[in-house]
């Protein structure tokens, strides 16, 4: 497929409805409004295509963007690479789907995480928050928790929405997984009440830390 073929099939899968709530969400105008399980499917029917993957990401367009994220071959790029795409990105959905399925599969994953977590570009340092969850889930090992809550504690109030998403990620997962830390990391998220009001669906838990918390302590059983 080439790429005037698949921003053709992107505009065609596109609604004003997906526009919308992108844009609340923070996505600018070069967007089609193409739901997540239609990109999907389309990168099921492309399958891997490293070569495509990167014409579409310079398009700018976060759909075409987001398909480029499934088309990738992680292993294939350099840290240098992949740090010059994560700057691109300013729609959270799409930092996440990168972190998620470019970042995390990289084999210097740590590397840059450490790298990204010094940066002062707000898309380098809301993956770096990401990644550093993730180790505070799966691997904590070396991390140094105390001073991570502290940075948690003095950044995340001013920290831009885009970036508190992450921030407030990592506290929650501290304080759900380290019992030595919860009373910490419950008292940060009670001092600096993000997310304290946000609205949730039924059914959903709410990104509050302290209710975040409580639920990933109650799965863990």
């Amino acid at each position: 497929m080439t790429l005037n073929e698949a921003m053709s099939r992107l505009e065609s899968l596109g609604s004003e409805k997906v526009r919308t709530q992108n844009a609340k969400n923070g996505a600018g105008d070069n967007q089609f409004g193409v739901k997540m399980g239609d990109i999907r499917n389309l990168a099921k029917e492309i399958k891997v295509n490293p070569e495509l993957a990167k014409e579409l990401w310079k398009t700018g367009n976060i759909d075409a963007q987001s398909l480029a994220i499934l088309l990738l071959k992680p292993k294939q790029l350099t840290p240098n690479e992949l740090e010059t795409m994560a700057k691109d990105i300013t729609y959270d959905w799409l930092a996440g789907w990168f972190s998620s399925y470019v970042v995390k599969a990289h084999p210097e994953k740590e590397a840059m995480r450490v790298k990204w977590m010094a940066s002062d570009n707000i898309s380098l340092l809301r993956i770096g928050w990401s990644l550093t969850t993730e180790r505070a889930e799966k691997s904590p090992e070396g991390l140094d928790m105390p001073a991570l809550l502290d940075r948690i504690e003095r950044e995340m109030g001013d920290a831009p929405r885009f970036l508190q998403w992450t921030m407030n990620s990592c506290l929650a997962y501290i304080g759900g997984y380290h019992p030595e830390y919860r009373a910490r990391a419950i008292s940060i998220a009670e001092k600096l009440g993000t997310f304290r009001d946000y609205p949730v669906s039924k059914g959903c838990v709410s990104p509050f830390a302290p209710v975040w918390i409580d639920y990933i302590v109650k799965l863990k059983g």
